[in-house]
């Protein structure tokens, strides 16, 4: 009988009383600590310097806080599930967690926090925690393209340093996200015994470095230990990425979504891997990382702050939303992007563009495939999605035809 696939969370529960000796830690295990970070540890794991020892998971289960690591209220359910697949395990039940930071600074839009997990056997993973699909946390990983470091990478790397020098021996680094990048960043940057000390660095869907930090000698020294895997339909974690290793994980859910770990598929122990991102999906992010590369810093600013304006006009707070029902917001975003220059208007339009088009694509090809699996026909997914399409067009028609017309008018 061929295997299921399931998620982490089915994961969990298949392979859960596996020692990691009987299976050692692979990237579906990374992708598991990796959501663990993101969990609100705040007053319950040590800090760094703080006088305790490390905390068991075992230990945070009886904690009179614990209902607060769950405080993303939208993942509380997974994040639960996640919580206790760990706890009940014999694969992560003697995990113990400490060193966990923090950050949060508004003004300089940035979130940084990160955590050392101590596993049976001596593992020891200093993982950093990414962002979701919220649109502040998109913008964050967008920042990201920029040359100059933003203020969670610059972090990661004291950070790294002084967590290294809490754990005996080798270790992995790694995240999710914006974690992922930051992990990569942080192997780069930290001292060279430090540095000799890392064993794997995991990136689970992060984003890239510009073709000139890819050159230089501390990133070609640990780019044979960087395990990277994005989503089929991956975004934000082809930003700047657009060639090297990594590996392709089916997702059970659709276009930007799949940024999600808790839809990204397991089979057999492992991810379900297919052969390469979409065709559709690698031409725009080839397209959106060329147009990136050939911006100075000014005008990377101004693109990604339209661009923060333009989704927040849409009156979403997160962009699966905004793919779904941006089309609806055409006026209000026209009036985000109405004083920026012709060309950065063009971009930002193409970007909508883009995102609305992935979910059309994907639409289509799901309803493909339940006509090839023998399900039951559904005729009326083209005629709704194509009219949605057809009102989006006019809508950004009618857009560039008055961002035409504005040069004249303000003269």
């Amino acid at each position: 009988m061929e295997a299921k696939m399931g998620t982490i969370l089915d994961y969990l529960k298949e392979y859960g009383d596996y020692s990691l000796e009987e299976k050692p830690f692979g990237d579906v295990d990374s992708l598991v600590i990796s959501q663990l970070s993101y969990l609100k540890f705040d007053g319950i794991v040590p800090a760094p310097k703080e006088e305790r020892a490390p905390i068991s998971i075992r230990e945070i289960a009886a904690h009179g806080d614990y209902d607060r690591i769950y405080g993303d209220e939208r993942y509380r359910k997974d994040n639960t599930a996640l919580f206790t697949g760990i706890l009940n395990s014999r694969r992560f039940g003697e995990l113990r967690l400490w060193n966990y930071v923090n950050l949060i600074e508004p003004e300089k839009e940035s979130q940084f926090s990160a955590v050392v997990c101590g596993m049976p056997g001596g593992l020891s993973y200093v993982v950093f925690r990414g962002t979701d699909e919220n649109i502040v946390g998109w913008k964050e990983d967008l920042n990201l393209a920029f040359s100059e470091p933003v203020p969670g990478q610059l972090y990661s790397v004291p950070y790294l340093e002084q967590a290294a020098r809490t754990i005996d021996g080798g270790f992995y680094v790694g995240g999710h996200s914006k974690g992922g990048n930051f992990a990569v960043y942080a192997a780069m940057h930290c001292s060279a015994p430090m540095r000799a000390r890392i064993d794997r660095i995991y990136d689970h869907d992060g984003p890239g470095f510009r073709p000139e930090v890819r050159e230089r000698e501390a990133y070609r020294e640990i780019e044979g230990r960087i395990h990277k895997t994005v989503p089929r339909s991956s975004l934000v974690g082809m930003l700047l990425y657009t060639d090297g290793n990594y590996r392709v994980v089916e997702s059970k859910t659709l276009g930007l979504a799949q940024h999600n770990p808790y839809t990204w598929l397991v089979k057999d122990g492992d991810f379900r891997v297919v052969d390469e991102i979409r065709p559709g999906r690698k031409r725009m992010d080839q397209t959106l990382n060329e147009w990136i590369l050939s911006l100075d810093q000014e005008q990377m600013h101004i693109f990604v702050d339209t661009l923060y304006r333009v989704v927040q006009a849409s009156e979403t707070d997160n962009l699966i939303d905004f793919t779904a029902h941006g089309f609806q917001s055409i006026q209000k975003i026209g009036r985000a992007i109405s004083e920026v220059d012709e060309e950065t208007a063009k971009v930002v339009m193409q970007i909508m563009r883009a995102l609305f088009e992935t979910i059309f694509l994907h639409t289509k090809e799901q309803a493909q495939g339940r006509r090839g699996a023998g399900r039951p026909k559904r005729p009326d997914w083209k005629n709704r999605w194509e009219l949605q399409r057809e009102k989006f067009e006019e809508g950004m028609a009618q857009l560039e035809s008055r961002l035409k017309r504005q040069p004249s008018e303000k003269k």
